[in-house]
């Protein structure tokens, strides 16, 4: 997700590292390039948030709204005055929507244009202002009310029109926009500690990131656009396109309408950032099936560990 700028949606029990990995995910990012931190902090400046000790923002925001947060909060506004919310301060940074199902659900589907489009318009009686607001989407949310959807240890006690009425208040069209979706599983104590043994820290990871962001910035030179994410399909699949068995691939799900239009294109981009963490190239079948599995949340076996630690 960090290699490519991806929206990731993570669900799991509670306590089991969702909102630890999402705090760790600003430090596997890039610094922010000098025009990058001129547009962050003059969006901070404009919010009144920008310290007056650090004049200006070079590294990745990390805005973190509580669910209680009201929508002019979180997209903007005001009453003397029309100021940046939670999506614009997270510009160029990550949003991350803790119990993302509990927020209210005007503010979940204003999520919607500012995904797509990198900007949020607010509009009010007397003015109507554009901030820019492109940032990295990270929803954390539980398996159902009561948390314990697949746990082992503790039963869940919610019945099924219970699990899919709480997964619903994210919608379709939010869901749809979602590159990444991840089940979280709780590992005994002996998977714990081995899995744990080997593992790599942010500082570890990060090198393997910037190689992939710096491949990034060389295919996309002279375009506006510095990250996978950012491409639209159309542009993608013109400029840059996949093995020809990559395509058949892609578009077989599209016939068998187990993807959309948009999330085709969002396979596609996460299969570019696979590539770059790989060896760069062109993406292969192989990389578009670990994006298909990173889009389904499906079990994906050796595949991520074997890319990551290459």
């Amino acid at each position: 997700a960090a290699a490519g700028g991806h929206h990731v949606l993570m669900t799991g029990p509670p306590g089991i590292g969702k909102t630890m990995l999402a705090q760790r995910l600003p430090g596997l990012l890039p610094d922010l390039t000098r025009e990058q931190a001129l547009e962050v902090s003059a969006v901070h400046s404009l919010a009144g948030v920008l310290p007056a000790d650090v004049p200006l923002v070079e590294r990745p925001p990390f805005v973190d709204p509580h669910h209680t947060a009201s929508a002019v909060a979180i997209v903007g506004g005001g009453q003397r005055g029309i100021r940046p919310g939670a999506l614009s301060l997270a510009h160029r940074g990550v949003l991350f929507l803790d119990e993302a199902p509990e927020f209210a659900s005007n503010v979940l589907d204003a999520l919607r244009q500012p995904l797509e489009s990198g900007h949020v318009v607010v509009s009010r009686a007397a003015q109507t202002a554009t901030f820019p607001a492109r940032f990295q989407l990270v929803l954390a949310a539980n398996p159902c009310p009561c948390g314990q959807g697949g746990s082992v240890s503790d039963p869940c006690e919610c019945t099924p029109l219970m699990q899919r009425r709480y997964r619903d208040r994210i919608s379709g069209p939010v869901r749809d926009r979602i590159d990444i979706h991840r089940t979280l599983v709780a590992p005994s104590r002996p998977e714990l500690v081995h899995e744990t043994t080997g593992a790599r820290s942010t500082a570890q990871l990060a090198p393997a990131v910037r190689r992939a962001r710096e491949r990034q910035a060389v295919r996309l030179a002279g375009t506006p656009w510095q990250a996978n994410a950012d491409v639209p399909g159309v542009d993608l699949r013109k400029h840059w396109p996949a093995t020809e068995a990559a395509r058949r691939l892609v578009d077989s799900h599209l016939r068998g309408q187990r993807l959309s239009a948009r999330s085709a294109d969002r396979v596609l981009r996460v299969a570019w950032t696979v590539c770059d963490l790989r060896d760069g190239g062109q993406p292969d079948v192989d990389d578009v099936e670990l994006a298909l599995a990173l889009r389904r949340g499906t079990p994906l076996g050796p595949l991520l560990r074997d890319l990551v630690t290459s």
